[in-house]
């Protein structure tokens, strides 16, 4: 009885014990015939007796019985040998050999440059890599947006092997493909491109729409100019040593004919319209014809129109073909909607596990209250979260367009589901809410008061809520200007006499920071003098900073430590850092310090790379220690995820080196990385906005980051910068700023003694001792 009931128990598991069983004694059995096989007698030992010793000597390999057995060849530099630094490339792109896929070249003249040639570049230019625009014209003006290249000679063999040779020589090794067109064709870029990625890259094509040549036989034939053609990269670099012969032997008033006859001649390749089962297809626009009315299928699946006798037409073409590309990618949506509801009822959650809209990532869950995300209100005329902190504040700008567009879709989705029986109108909005998702993009949640019409005329008001979501669309890199790690940093630290003391703190800190590292950077204190201090017969403030500066010249040989002395009543941060940028070359990239800033190597990378001439001004958010009084003290040693340290007693003085709590400071924004040239500018642009009186009042409330956000078209890069980190210190607020600046600074004073319930424990402390 026992052993039945233990085999009933073992019985489910009866199938996978006698698999393992048998799987084990086959792997026993084949490891057996492997060792009776002896050894691979096609296998030759590297390096062993009776092998071959020099692979690169040309000796053929001997058939032994030796096993193949690695060898590890260690890696060895000579130390006598000097040591090369390897040079990196410019770009990753570069390095790995890749290139582009395809560059665009358009043919144009002096008559359409600044006409059929802009058209081109509006409705093409997004689409493509590198679009380049190609004229005889010398001197030709250039319009903006556009890269002309002018060969300065208009006969059309010339133009066309100019074209060419300027192809080879600075885009033969970064692209694989070359289209060639006349500004009077409309191209469907989107099509010309996946064109190109579905053609192979080694072979030498010349595609495009055939034609015969006048008296040639019918293997001969080249590509119509006018709807543009495909080179490929290796056909273009066997075709560049022919083409000065070319020049001097064909003669055709043709450029697209020309190059048809020069790779004939020289190479014997003809124009195909069909290669690798694709199909190059175009389509001659008739004149006075149409675009919205035409219908046919060769021009409903054209890669090129042609001609196009006006812009206007162009950007009708555009039109038209761009609204066949979105009803067809609607439909390609609907059909893969379809197929995710049909296959979303065999998962294991069945409908309840379909995300709305259908086909995009869920809503993204929180794992904790620290991950919620949150929803901001608004109405048609205010929003409730603003920027500043205030509690209201007038929807306008590009938030107030976002609000309008999300209305007027929520309103022509409810017509377009329920008409012809209901037609709504929107009378206001009620309420609105949107949040911004990383996982999905802004989603709306709108109460809509509408009046509904039925189709007798019946009217009535209705309040319905409606979900919008605005995906995230195709994440693109958008191009940046080139920055290096190398550029020289000018530190400019302002002293002011209350500052003094605080002067060899940091001296001392650059010395540790820039000095030791031998950081790439200079340093100039400007020493700011009152009326009345520093004057004859008077003591120098600044004697013991003089002093300080000159002892790390003496420690560091070849550092030079340079200090201006000012002299200015009412000293404004505008108006001192003139004086150091007038002593610069404009390529100098400055850092602009306080005497609390601590400078290290990651500070001045990430100034350098953030700080970029012409285009982007960066002034970091730096980490406010808070008071040590107030703040409690946590030990480095403590073990991970150990809770905080009980809190000192009152009274207690802080620990030496005990790091405490802080806070990003947002008020403060004395600290900043920007090059010469881009404040010179958006200096003069202030004085030439603001004269006299008005620009001297105007200097005393602006600080360098408020020059560069009012009167620069720079971009202004304001982030927290974890590696300025500045102890606390009590820092007194000079009456004589304005009175911004003046709110600014005590407020980021008050906010940098500690955290608000940190506050509420000293009051409440403070409360109980005075009660007793």
């Amino acid at each position: 009885m026992r052993l039945s009931s233990v085999l009933a128990l073992l019985q489910p598991a009866l199938p996978l014990i006698l698999g393992l069983s048998l799987g084990c004694s086959l792997s026993l059995l084949r490891v057996s015939w492997i060792q009776g096989e002896g050894e691979d007698p096609c296998v030759v030992a590297v390096g062993e007796p009776g092998g071959p010793q020099n692979l690169d000597s040309g000796t053929q390999l001997d058939q032994s019985d030796e096993d193949f057995k690695p060898r590890i060849v260690p890696y060895y530099r000579d130390p006598n040998k000097p040591y090369k630094k390897v040079l990196r490339t410019r770009y990753i792109q570069t390095e790995l050999g890749s290139r582009e896929r395809l560059l665009v070249a358009v043919l144009t003249s002096r008559a359409t440059l600044s006409t059929l040639a802009v058209a081109v570049n509006r409705t093409v230019a997004h689409h493509f890599p590198r679009l380049l625009y190609f004229t005889g014209q010398r001197g030709a003006r250039t319009p903006a947006g556009m890269q002309v290249v002018s060969h300065g000679d208009e006969r059309p063999a010339w133009l066309m092997s100019e074209t060419l040779r300027h192809l080879h020589t600075h885009f033969g090794a970064d692209y694989d493909w070359f289209f060639v067109m006349q500004d009077d064709t409309y191209v469907q870029a989107p099509r010309l491109a996946a064109l190109a990625g579905h053609l192979s890259i080694n072979q030498d094509l010349y595609l495009g729409r055939t034609e015969e040549f006048i008296g040639a036989g019918e293997q001969a034939r080249y590509c119509h100019g006018g709807f543009g053609y495909l080179l490929s990269r290796s056909l273009l670099l066997r075709l560049w040593p022919h083409l000065d012969g070319c020049r001097g032997d064909i003669l055709s008033a043709r450029p697209d004919e020309w190059l048809g006859r020069c790779l004939i001649d020289s190479l014997g390749i003809g124009c195909v319209s069909q290669h690798q089962g694709q199909q190059y297809r175009s389509f001659e626009l008739a004149k006075n014809r149409d675009p919205e009315k035409e219908g046919s299928s060769a021009f409903l699946s054209a890669f090129a129109v042609h001609p196009v006798s006006e812009g206007t037409l162009m950007y009708r073409l555009h039109k038209r073909f761009s609204a066949l590309e979105l009803e067809r990618t609607y439909s390609e949506i609907e059909q893969l909607q379809a197929q995710i509801r049909n296959l979303t009822v065999l998962t294991p959650e069945g409908e309840a596990g379909l995300s709305w809209p259908i086909g995009l990532p869920a809503p993204f869950t929180p794992h904790s209250r620290f991950e919620v995300l949150g929803w901001d209100y608004f109405t048609e005329q205010h929003t409730f979260s603003c920027a500043d902190g205030a509690p209201k504040c007038p929807l306008q700008g590009a938030s107030r367009a976002d609000v309008g567009d999300a209305v007027e879709t929520a309103l022509e989705q409810l017509n377009r589901r329920y008409q012809p029986r209901l037609r709504f109108q929107k009378q206001r909005l009620l309420n609105g809410y949107r949040r911004f998702d990383p996982a999905r993009g802004m989603e709306y949640t709108l109460d809509l008061l509408l009046e509904a019409v039925t189709q007798r005329g019946h009217r009535r008001s209705l309040a319905r809520r409606v979900s919008l979501l605005r995906p995230l669309s195709r994440v693109e890199i958008l191009p940046m200007p080139y920055v290096t790690e190398a550029t020289r940093v000018q530190l400019v630290l302002p002293l002011l006499v209350a500052e003094a003391a605080a002067a060899p703190a940091f001296l001392e800190a650059f010395a540790a920071g820039v000095l030791e590292p031998r950081e790439h950077a200079l340093l100039t204190l400007l020493l700011v003098y009152g009326p009345r201090e520093g004057g004859r017969g008077a003591p120098d403030p600044f004697l013991g900073v003089k002093a300080a500066a000159a002892e790390l010249e003496r420690r560091y040989p070849g550092t030079r430590l340079a200090w201006l002395a000012v002299r200015a009543e009412a000293p404004s941060q505008v108006r001192l850092l003139d004086v150091v940028s007038k002593k610069h070359p404009v390529d100098t990239l400055f850092f602009l310090a306080t005497v609390w800033t601590r400078p290290g190597p990651e500070v001045l990378n990430r100034c350098r790379m953030n700080a970029i001439s012409g285009w982007q001004a960066f002034f970091p958010v730096h980490f406010q220690e808070f008071s040590p009084a107030l703040a409690p003290q946590r030990s480095p040693q403590g073990p991970p995820g150990a809770g905080p340290d009980p809190p000192s007693p009152p009274g207690a003085e802080p620990a030496r080196g005990a790091p405490v709590g802080g806070r990003f400071d947002r008020q403060a924004s004395a600290e900043g990385c920007f090059y010469n040239a881009d404040y010179l500018a958006a200096r003069a642009r202030l004085a030439g906005e603001l004269a006299g009186q008005e620009e001297e009042e105007a200097l005393e409330g602006l600080e360098v980051m408020d020059v560069f956000l009012r009167f620069s078209g720079l971009h202004l890069f304001r982030a927290v910068e974890p590696g300025l980190v500045q102890k606390f210190s009590v820092r007194d607020c000079s009456p004589r700023l304005s009175e911004e600046l003046y709110h600014r600074c005590r407020l980021s004073t008050l906010e940098g003694l500690g955290a608000r319930a940190q506050l509420a424990v000293a009051l409440f402390e403070q409360e109980q001792a005075n009660s007793t």
